[in-house]
């Protein structure tokens, strides 16, 4: 395309880096969707302000050796129900728990609270600082009443994962938010003015409404 022709090598591969994050986060939530050991997830998803999905988490290797990934963010509107575009966050300094099966982490987190989507508009959000996190339910039997601004899941290689969220990091990744765009741009830019959009993430946003409306 025209567009990618333009680009510089670096550029463009941020460009696909980005794209396949957004097909990733995809499958990563259809994934949890389908999966009956998350029904709180199921039932809630309606309720929820936002989501915040993670493809890949890792044990090592992210920022200074600390564990960590990339993922993105889609706020829903409440008047229409539609989903927002994508925003690129990190996830860093993550405690993996001994039921972890492998060294790589899926995490979909519901973002609950008007507070917790301000405080991931304005800058990084400490986790249990800024904003509460609570490890969501697991289980069909565990239908427990959780209250946070952040409900976590999380699954390695298919099965239940014990992730400690509680001191992580959630940080714009401007530099793929830019390259995704085509110019720099912020979260609230991105999600609330709507000053862009990315055709490559309506499938994404589609699969977010139709599990909603369940």
């Amino acid at each position: 395309s025209i567009l990618l022709a333009a680009m510089t090598p670096v550029q463009a591969n941020d460009y696909a880096d980005a794209q396949a994050l957004v097909d990733k986060a995809k499958i990563t939530f259809e994934s949890f969707m389908r999966d009956k050991n998350y029904p709180w997830l199921h039932e809630n998803l309606k309720n929820a302000k936002g989501v915040l999905i993670y493809p890949q988490i890792l044990k090592a290797g992210f920022i200074l050796g600390g564990s960590g990934g990339t993922g993105v963010l889609v706020v829903r509107d409440s008047k229409t129900g539609d989903w927002s575009q994508p925003a690129f966050y990190t996830l860093g300094s993550v405690s993996f728990g001994f039921q972890i099966g492998g060294e790589a982490a899926e995490v979909v987190m519901l973002v609950m609270s008007e507070k917790a989507i301000d405080s991931l508009f304005a800058t990084s959000v400490k986790l249990g600082g800024d904003a509460s996190v609570a490890a969501g339910p697991y289980g069909a039997g565990e239908q427990a009443n959780v209250t946070a601004d952040f409900i976590s899941f999380a699954k390695s290689k298919g099965l239940y994962a014990g992730l400690n969220l509680q001191g992580s990091i959630i940080d714009v990744r401007e530099g793929l938010n830019k390259a995704y765009y085509g110019k720099e741009v912020r979260p609230l830019e991105i999600i609330v003015k709507k000053k862009v959009s990315n055709k490559g993430a309506s499938a994404l946003r589609e699969a977010l409404k139709k599990a909603a409306k369940q």
